[in-house]
């Protein structure tokens, strides 16, 4: 099997669509619900639609199905990739797919390993716990010292929707594989770690920042290990 060539020209153009737009992007909505009280004014309206508690918490749809089994279902298709990529190994016809294949895993495997990580000492909140929303907690701010006494949180960023916007790195993927498919891919990621995001904040599990973080680093990671996959291939095809 041979592979497409050349891949994206690495020039301004690519920068531009690939890194800076999104950071702008990125750039203006985390203050936008951090700092100016987005992130309330949307809790605020589920909260209310849900009469002023979490009733679909734990909701047959929104945890059993979307959160329990949606994360089962991103990992078993990761372990599926995880074949596929051992199988590349074995067939040389398959040879070509093996590092998109290894690409995909890794980008995978570190998106929730970062995001578990930043969750580790972020120290954030879920809104549930909150007094706003029936809890018992204050709202404190990311990087904001916590009131002594008070246990850490563990709720930011996204863990739950990082299993479906890791999957952004299909975009990258199937640019090197089959490029026709890069949009599909880069939808499929988007729409997973969307409903993903949505059920939980629905269960008052995360704010909607805390999914902007979590897309953030999927994309950040896909983009940067796209770089460093395919940096010698471009570098000799002139890209």
């Amino acid at each position: 099997m041979k592979l497409p060539s050349p891949l994206f020209d690495r020039g301004r153009y690519f920068l531009l669509g690939h890194a800076w737009l999104p950071l702008l992007a990125f750039a203006v909505l985390v203050p936008l619900l951090m700092v100016f009280g987005g992130d309330q004014w949307v809790a605020d309206h589920v909260y209310a639609w849900q009469g002023h508690a979490w009733t679909l918490r734990r909701g047959f749809v929104t945890d059993r199905l979307l959160h329990q089994t949606g994360r089962n279902l991103s990992l078993a298709t990761w372990l599926g990739v995880a074949v596929a990529w051992l199988l590349a190994r074995r067939q040389p016809r398959w040879f070509a797919l093996r590092r998109p294949l290894a690409y995909l895993l890794l980008c995978v495997a570190l998106t929730a390993a970062l995001v578990a990580w930043v969750k580790s000492w972020s120290n954030m909140d879920c809104p549930w716990d909150l007094i706003r929303y029936g809890g018992t907690r204050e709202y404190v701010r990311l990087l904001q010292l916590r009131p002594i006494g008070l246990s850490r949180g563990v709720c930011f960023p996204a863990g739950g929707a990082s299993g479906g916007y890791a999957w952004v790195a299909l975009y990258f993927f199937f640019a090197v594989v089959r490029p026709g498919w890069r949009w599909a891919g880069l939808a499929a990621g988007l729409a997973a770690g969307l409903v993903f995001g949505i059920a939980q904040q629905l269960r008052g599990a995360h704010f909607l920042s805390h999914d902007v973080w979590t897309l953030a680093i999927s994309w950040a990671v896909a983009l940067t290990l796209y770089l460093a996959f395919w940096e010698r291939d471009d570098a000799a095809t002139g890209g």
